[in-house]
């Protein structure tokens, strides 16, 4: 959590490493009224801090109708009776009663001020919202960018061409809203984006969590200067494929739904009750490190490291509303839980209690996941006949180099592409480093697949070896 607190002003950023995700509480001390924009669904740290300053949150904004999260706001009205906040664009288009905003509207809190500015591009419905200490014609001191405009980068324009909005239309939004709105705020003013490095929301984004309108003139690759068609064909090129959940987050966060209660305990399962939700079609998620995974699991379960982006992961190996069981380690239950909400993945059926033992005492339910060196993997390519390589990297990362022969299909179109692959013959897969690979190759045995393997350290450790030994390629 950052702040940028004055004697009136109130402002905290909350960063959520694991979705790269900030959210912010806004507020006055002198009137006591504050607001959270972009909030996660787990909401007690925002009402801890408006506690511990004497304020109360009097409205939840937010920048647009987020794909990546299942956003808060409707926990955040329930728990305080905030009204809840869209631009203009959202209007009619939700389940719950909200308040809208146009081009140029204030909400006062007293002696801070929020502006609204409608910044299509991202999404149709997109606004930033300028702060100023003091009155609405007082300099900015921060404006919170949303999804339109990052550290480093611009929000993709391309996520809503699967429902008839074209990357082209809202690329031209984006640029109008650059131009004429955000960059005519005093260089000085501090940038607050919605999301950091790691977000799929966009496809060069920085790791720092602030920066200002004159560094992102300065060093922004899509604000530098060049033609509307320039500024399009560079912001919808080389974008990642979008996890396989965020069609349902986006059509989620505008529905009327049940609210997550952070503090309710999680269910505890037998091996019997975990064994019988995974014949009903439930999913068995290991969230244990990929080497114990490796070493023994629960069989046709998968692995996804909760030490990684686990809900966006997880987000990625299964259908939205599927039942799912969590394996963990104990006391990372509750967390577990939590982050899959924190998705909207709310078919939570409970843990598997005391997973470690119960592969002790069932080893016949117990599978071991293969793992080649860059070394064993050459061998099996220059030996095994009909062997399957699939990279299972981002394209950006592809261009940069792959293995020869090798199918690309990124992890978060594997589920959907895996009848185009023969479940008997042997396969490999491969990423970065190994733990999306360890995600894909579980995902495809948990389908049948015969003979999986994945790479130890992912392409790295292969561009290592062929260093030292230049005829594995």
């Amino acid at each position: 959590m950052a702040n940028a607190n004055t004697p009136n002003l109130v402002f905290e950023q909350y960063y959520l490493q694991c979705l790269s995700h900030a959210s912010y509480l806004v507020g006055d001390k002198s009137s006591g009224l504050a607001v959270v924009v972009d909030p996660q669904r787990d909401i007690a740290q925002y009402l801890n801090d408006a506690r511990a300053n004497n304020l109360k949150i009097t409205k939840v904004i937010e920048t647009h109708f987020h794909a990546d999260f299942l956003s808060g706001h409707l926990e955040l009205a329930a728990a305080t009776g905030a009204t809840i906040v869209y631009g203009a664009a959202a209007a009619g288009r939700v389940d719950f009663a909200i308040e809208t905003y146009r081009q140029g509207e204030h909400i006062s809190l007293g002696d801070v001020d929020l502006e609204i500015l409608e910044t299509p591009g991202h999404t149709p419905e997109s606004i930033c919202i300028v702060v100023r200490d003091g009155s609405p014609t007082a300099e900015p001191h921060a404006v919170l960018t949303g999804d339109t405009l990052f550290i480093g980068d611009v929000g993709r324009p391309d996520l809503l061409a699967t429902v008839g909005v074209s990357a082209e239309s809202l690329g031209n939004d984006l640029y109008d809203s650059l131009h004429t709105k955000l960059l005519t705020l005093p260089d000085a003013t501090k940038v607050y984006p919605a999301h950091g490095a790691g977000s799929s929301c966009g496809k060069n984004l920085s790791t720092e969590t602030v920066s200002t309108i004159g560094a992102q003139r300065r060093d922004n690759y899509a604000l530098r200067p060049m033609s509307r068609e320039q500024f399009v064909e560079a912001v919808t090129q080389g974008q990642s494929v979008a996890p396989l959940y965020f069609l349902f987050a986006a059509t989620n966060n505008r529905a009327e739904r049940k609210l997550f209660d952070e503090n309710e305990p999680v269910v505890k399962l037998s091996i019997e009750q975990a064994l019988a939700a995974q014949r009903d079609g439930a999913v068995l998620i290991d969230s244990r490190d990929d080497q114990s995974f490796a070493l023994g699991h629960i069989r046709g379960s998968i692995n996804v490291g909760l030490s990684g982006r686990f809900a966006e992961y997880v987000g990625e190996v299964m259908q939205p509303g599927t039942p799912i069981v969590l394996i963990s380690e104990p006391g990372y239950e509750a967390e577990g839980k939590t982050r899959l909400a924190r998705i909207g993945f709310d078919n939570f059926l409970g843990a598997l209690v005391d997973p470690i033992r119960v592969m002790a005492e069932r080893p016949e339910l117990v599978a071991q996941q293969s793992r080649l060196s860059a070394a064993a993997m050459a061998e099996r390519i220059a030996n095994v006949d009909g062997l399957v390589l699939i990279d299972v990297r981002n394209p950006g990362e592809v261009e940069l180099g792959s293995i020869d022969g090798a199918k690309h299909v990124s992890l978060p179109a594997l589920l959907r592409r895996i009848d185009e692959f023969d479940k008997n013959s042997p396969t490999i897969v491969f990423c970065a480093g190994g733990y999306r690979s360890s995600i894909a190759s579980s995902l495809l045995k948990s389908h049948g697949f015969k003979d999986v393997s994945d790479l130890i350290g992912g392409y790295q450790a292969w561009q290592l070896a062929e260093t030292e030994s230049p005829q594995l390629n």
